[in-house]
């Protein structure tokens, strides 16, 4: 076990069970260590069945566990900054799921406080990244065979939102993720953000905004426009399509199983992010895995994670306000040129 990374999960609930599954189950060169929940009882059946795992309510208890080389955060977001800080003043590796930090002030102290110690020790959860579909897009925008971009169309629709769920989350929650798939494919910052919104659905929880229409601007002229709808009832659906000068390419559209019976047919319809993006969140961790052992940090950094909280601050503030509101990003450290 002493080859193996240590990695501590710091929460236990939905996205951090799965994350202690793929790391017990389905990632080699790597085991967990230590599971931290306030709900301690939460992370014993999360761990359950894995040897060698220290279970703590604390964030620092499971950063100070023995074998511990490296912090996985699945936490919800506002308790994201303090765990990121703690783990830098560790020298600890991290992956942290999106949204790296909830306020943007709290996301630049983050960026701030990595810039000092020199180095990259941040990879933000934004899994898109390692979607094989997005992947291809980003390699055809890339290669210019379909020349510039000039949009792209995105939607992005859930079964239901959970308890809880405000008009704000389906930007700084849900649409944070077309947010960094955007910058990321188009090479760009968003500049402006508008937010209309129609009447709500139905099926929409009362005085929850939703469906929302999120129009982005880029600094290059390009538009970008996210259907977002967590209450359509019917599926999860994320899809993306370019529009370029000399042609257009989609997203999203992959096949599942076609069942054919009683003279009808019926095509299932993923139901979960997680049943969606399987695969992309197995290659994000593996190429976490991997490079952080081998001393290196990649994939979508602090300041990623910055620049969408900056960008769904925007988009509330057009929520809110109803008016086009301007994306104002901080200077970018040094530590991030290049990136």
């Amino acid at each position: 076990m002493g080859d193996l990374l240590g990695v501590a999960v710091l929460g236990a609930g939905h996205m951090g069970a799965d994350h202690i599954r793929r790391l017990a189950c389905m990632v080699s060169g790597a085991r967990v260590a230590a599971v931290a929940d306030p709900d301690t009882a939460r992370a014993k059946e999360a761990a359950a069945g894995i040897d060698g795992v220290a279970v703590h309510a604390e964030t620092a208890a499971a950063l100070d566990a023995p074998g511990v080389d490296a912090v996985l955060i699945a936490s919800p977001g506002p308790a994201h900054e303090e765990a990121l800080l703690a783990a830098f003043s560790r020298r600890l590796p991290v992956l942290c799921e999106k949204p790296m930090v909830p306020d943007s002030t709290g996301a630049l102290r983050v960026v701030e406080a990595e810039a000092r110690l020199g180095r990259r020790l941040a990879q933000v959860g934004f899994m898109r990244r390692y979607d094989a579909e997005y992947r291809r897009l980003k390699s055809l925008l890339d290669g210019g065979r379909l020349g510039r971009p000039l949009m792209l169309h995105c939607t992005h629709r859930n079964v239901s939102s959970p308890p809880g769920f405000t008009s704000a989350m389906l930007i700084n929650s849900s649409v944070s993720h077309e947010i960094d798939a955007a910058r990321w494919l188009l090479g760009q910052e968003l500049t402006a953000v508008t937010v209309l919104r129609p009447r709500s659905a139905a099926g929409a929880p009362e005085g929850l905004l939703d469906p929302q229409f999120v129009l982005f601007e880029t600094e290059h002229g390009a538009l970008v426009d996210v259907e977002v709808f967590v209450n359509c009832g019917f599926g999860y659906q994320v899809r993306c399509e370019a529009v370029c000068e000399r042609g257009s390419a989609r997203i999203g559209e992959g096949r599942t199983m076609l069942v054919t019976t009683g003279g009808s047919a019926r095509e299932e319809v993923a139901q979960d992010y997680l049943v969606r993006f399987s695969d992309a969140y197995d290659r994000e961790v593996r190429s976490w895995v991997d490079a952080t052992r081998q001393g290196r940090v990649t994939g979508p950094s602090a300041w990623d994670g910055y620049a969408a909280s900056v960008a769904a601050e925007a988009g509330v503030r057009s929520l809110e306000t109803g008016h086009r509101t301007t994306v104002e990003l901080a200077p970018c450290p040094d530590l991030y040129a290049g990136r």
